[in-house]
């Protein structure tokens, strides 16, 4: 997984929240039993992006009482149909490192543009991170996001 930037990564604490567990497949009632993003990854690694190294599943990361807003991904790739009888989806990723203590976790932003993606959407207080299995994290955990302040911007909102 290549992270190059040409700028200082910027970092933001955030909480590591309860998601959909639709990415993982753990949800009770999943149309994608696999996990949405196993049966995502092929798609990606034939539009140049391999995240087989990575979980199958996605860290939900709040930045209350932050927001964020895109500026420019790293990938997108538009129109993916990665499942029959679903509309195609929009993804934008930006490479990212998670901290947690001391332990690096090289990784991905992972966003289902919301114009395309019809169910279980985040707001812009959530960011959802792809990247190796962090091993026992938990919900209610504080870790720290290095990010591109190029690709994304975080800012501070009173109305998060």
């Amino acid at each position: 997984m290549s992270h190059t930037s040409n700028s200082a990564l910027q970092s933001v604490q955030c909480q590591v929240i309860a998601g959909h567990q639709i990415a993982s497949g753990r949800a009770a009632v999943n149309p994608y039993p696999a996990g949405s993003i196993e049966l995502q990854l092929p798609h990606f690694k034939e539009r140049g992006l391999d995240l087989s190294d990575c979980y199958r599943g996605t860290l939900n990361l709040s930045l209350k009482p932050k927001r964020f807003e895109w500026i420019k991904p790293d990938h997108t790739f538009e129109n993916v149909q990665w499942i029959e009888g679903f509309n195609p989806e929009t993804f934008w990723f930006a490479t990212c490192v998670l901290l947690r203590g001391n332990v690096i976790f090289p990784g991905w932003i992972y966003y289902p543009h919301p114009d395309t993606k019809t169910q279980h959407h985040h707001d812009d207080t959530v960011l959802e991170v792809i990247c190796n299995l962090v091993p026992n994290i938990q919900y209610g955990d504080n870790v720290k996001l290095l990010y591109s302040p190029e690709k994304l911007r975080i800012y501070e909102s009173e109305y998060a």
